[in-house]
């Protein structure tokens, strides 16, 4: 893992101390809330609807435990006691005071974290998948990527003030777990006809009120090629994003107004006017990173235990069967801990949660941990044999639930529970559909199934590439809940598309109830997911289970 030098550490304080001071002029009223409103976003605190918003970055989700002890220190002294990790793999404090931010901000210094540009028209944390390191179908780990963009983004002084956000996401597998083509830029290792890896540049893609895939700028570029291309694109969107209309100054908006054709010729003149002037220092910065992320040592021994408690225990191996993931090093795997359970607050952690993941990264799993943006938490390096060990600890700290891939492990924002800009509640329909498919008892039964709420049409909890998508909406002072189908986040990245009228907040449930029992009925076996299904079938009988009556009526 990458550890911050002296220069990190300086310019990390430096901007804690300058915030504090800003604090303190808002406090004695020497700014009012309108000055002090993008100094506070500037360092990740937002006004929500009841208190502060304090938004931490957990670069690339990766995570050491004294950082994520840290964190739970930080919910205990500060807050009410728990984090909630977002779909941006941040960690967002939901009850801070305004007085004690800046101390909260030195205690993450503490262990080399901030909240810098997790807000603002900036570079926002630049994500990865959250498998990298350790998955099966990996190129590269595409981490030491993550960490150079993040250190070249961090107060760049031509892009402090873009016409909007920006999202960077980076992946090195073949399946795409970090949903690249949802973000201003994505970029997919591939591989070149020489073998050498390389990255294919994708841009343009994003969710919100206009959701887009992105489109393909290059299909190859070579890694020493990556920061100045990257430049180039972020400085053609400065000078021709819009700023007349923050609906429309996304880049998805540019590309889509411009063409593809124009922002090629346009990033490749500005790439050649740049190129010359990157004279490999970014490369021996890479390769410093890189050594940073070597991977740890993996150890050989015996995996009879694991084989034996998963024939012994069926609880065991009902969590082992969707939990784990296949890991590059023979002996191990990857273990994905869901917080998730039944009923709770999709992405809530409690402090003694992090302090019991922590402990297993640093007993079982190499120092490591990761958030994945399906708001759950990854121990990326574990020894088969060490998995019912594992398993036990995870159990008493209620984090055991088998639900990986499943209905119940929703992607949900905070909603109007918590968010100034949400239009209706998204975490109490979560809860109301993880707890009625623990109740039928069907979960395993269905598969993987990913559905996603978002509680306003900024589809925070992505709901457009949820096989189910929902999305809740304010009509006439009525929360509203519309569905969309088929969405995709992964390589095969899809819109989904809308299936028809809204459901109210009591009728929301019961028509996910209808449309996934409805599913098992249509697809061909018990190996059909849902989307494979959607896919050949289409829309139509779909639409059919989601709204009887209205077909009953249409036939009368």
């Amino acid at each position: 893992m990458y550890t911050y030098t002296d220069f990190d550490e300086a310019f990390v304080r430096t901007r804690v101390a300058q915030f504090r001071a800003q604090v303190e002029r808002r406090i004695d009223g020497s700014l009012t809330e309108d000055e002090f409103k993008p100094l506070r976003l500037m360092n990740g605190l937002y006004l929500q609807l009841h208190a502060y918003m304090l938004r931490v970055a957990v670069p690339y989700g990766t995570l050491n435990p004294a950082q994520m002890r840290q964190l739970a220190y930080i919910a205990d002294r500060w807050d009410k006691g728990y984090g909630h990790f977002t779909t941006r793999q941040n960690i967002q404090y939901n009850w801070p005071k305004l007085q004690d931010v800046p101390d909260m901000l030195d205690a993450l210094a503490d262990v080399g974290m901030h909240a810098i540009q997790t807000s603002g028209n900036t570079i926002r944390n630049v994500t990865a998948d959250h498998f990298a390191g350790a998955a099966a179908d990996e190129i590269e780990d595409p981490r030491a990527i993550a960490e150079l963009l993040r250190q070249w983004s961090t107060d760049h002084p031509e892009f402090q003030f873009l016409p909007r956000k920006f999202k960077i996401a980076v992946t090195g597998a073949a399946h795409d777990r970090a949903v690249t083509k949802a973000h201003d830029i994505g970029l997919r290792m591939v591989r070149n006809d020489a073998g050498e890896p390389g990255f294919e540049v994708i841009v343009g893609g994003g969710l919100g009120r206009t959701p887009m895939v992105g489109k393909v700028l290059r299909a190859f570029l070579p890694k020493a090629d990556l920061l100045p291309y990257c430049e180039a694109i972020v400085s053609v969107y400065n000078l021709l994003g819009r700023r007349d209309n923050k609906y429309k100054a996304r880049i998805k908006i540019t590309v889509h107004e411009n063409g593809l054709e124009k922002m090629q010729e346009l990033v490749e003149a500005r790439f050649a006017d740049i190129r010359a002037d990157f004279k490999g220092h970014d490369q021996a910065l890479l390769a410093e990173i890189e050594a940073a992320f070597a991977p740890p040592a993996f150890v050989t021994k015996s995996t009879d235990g694991y084989e034996a408690a998963r024939l012994a225990n069926p609880a065991f191996r009902s969590w082992s069967d969707t939990n784990l993931s296949a890991h590059k090093a023979d002996g191990y795997a990857i273990v994905s801990i869901s917080i998730k359970k039944h009923g709770a607050t999709p992405g809530d952690a409690t402090s003694d949660q992090m302090r019991v993941m922590a402990d297993l990264a640093e007993q079982y799993g190499h120092g490591e941990l990761r958030i994945s943006h399906e708001q759950n938490v990854i121990l990326p390096h574990v020894h088969k044999s060490d998995l019912p060990a594992v398993y036990a600890a995870l159990r008493e700290a209620d984090l055991a639930t088998a639900n990986i891939g499943l209905a119940s492990d929703i992607i949900a924002c905070p909603g109007m529970d918590y968010c100034a800009l949400a239009t209706a509640r998204s975490i109490p329909i979560a809860q109301e559909i993880a707890t009625r498919f623990d109740e039928l008892k069907i979960e395993h039964e269905i598969g993987q199934l990913k559905i996603k709420i978002s509680g306003c049409i900024n589809a925070c909890g992505h709901h457009h590439v949820g096989h189910i998508g929902i999305l809740g909406l304010d009509r006439a002072g009525v929360e509203n809940y519309q569905i969309t189908l088929g969405g995709d986040g992964t390589e095969t990245t899809t819109i989904g598309e809308r299936a028809g009228p809204g459901f109210s907040a009591d009728e929301i449930v019961p028509a996910i109830e209808r449309l996934v029992t409805g599913y098992l009925s249509l697809r061909q076996d018990a190996d059909e997911t849902f989307l494979q299904a959607y896919r050949r079938l289409g829309m139509e009988p779909f639409k059919a289970i989601l709204y009887p009556r209205e077909d009953k009526a249409n036939a009368a």
